[in-house]
C-alpha cells in the first residue's frame, strides 16, 4: 500500500509535514528519498514544527545528525533526530557509518528522520515510513508514503482525511 500525495508548492510540502507529524511517535523512523530540491528538508522542516521541537531545523549535510528537543512552550511532545545519509556511503559498509552515528541511541525516545537513508537505516527499527519525494520542473512535489511493517499502513488511513487538504 502506498499513498502518492501533490504539493503544489514548498509550503505545501511543509504544511504536510506538519500534518505528518500528529501520526508520529517516539520510536518512529521516517527514510526520505528523492533528488536534491525535492523537499526533503521542507517536509522535515514541518514535522519539527509539528513536534515542536526548539530550534530551526535545517539540512544537517554537513554535521550529519542533529538533535532537536520538544519545546513545552511550542507544545513540544517528543524529540526530532534529523539525520543526512547523504555523504555517508563511501565506506565498504556503508550500514556502519550510520552504526556510527548511534542512532539507535536515540530511536526509542525520538521521532528519527534520515533523508538519503534508504538502503542504509532500515535496519534501525522494525517498521518505517519510507517517504520519496519528487519536484517536477513548476516546483510541485510528489509525495509518495510507503509504510513497511508495523502499523504504518492504519496510521497512513487515519492521515487519509487529511490529505485531501494537500491536493
Amino acid at each position: 500500500m502506498s499513498d502518492t500525495v501533490r504539493l503544489p508548492t514548498p509550503a505545501d510540502t511543509y504544511d504536510f509535514g506538519r500534518r505528518l507529524a500528529a501520526l508520529l511517535r517516539p520510536g518512529d523512523l521516517v527514510l526520505l528519498t528523492g533528488p536534491l530540491g525535492a523537499g526533503k528538508t521542507a517536509l522535515t522542516q514541518g514535522i519539527g514544527a509539528g513536534l515542536g521541537v526548539s530550534g530551526d531545523v535545517t539540512s544537517p549535510t554537513f554535521v550529519i545528525a542533529r538533535v532537536h528537543r520538544p519545546d513545552p512552550a511550542r507544545g513540544g511532545r517528543t524529540a526530532l533526530v534529523h539525520a543526512d545519509a547523504y555523504r555517508l556511503g563511501d565506506a565498504a559498509d556503508p550500514r556502519a557509518e550510520i552504526d556510527d552515528l548511534d542512532l539507535d541511541a536515540s530511536v526509542e525516545d525520538s521521532v528519527t528522520v534520515v533523508e538519503w537513508g534508504e538502503g542504509l537505516a532500515e535496519h534501525l527499527t522494525d517498521a518505517h515510513l519510507r517517504i520519496r519525494l519528487d519536484r517536477r520542473d513548476d516546483d510541485t512535489r510528489f509525495v509518495e508514503l510507503d509504510p513497511v511493517g508495523g502499523d504504518w499502513a492504519g496510521r497512513l488511513r487515519a492521515l487519509d482525511g487529511r490529505l485531501s487538504e494537500s491536493a
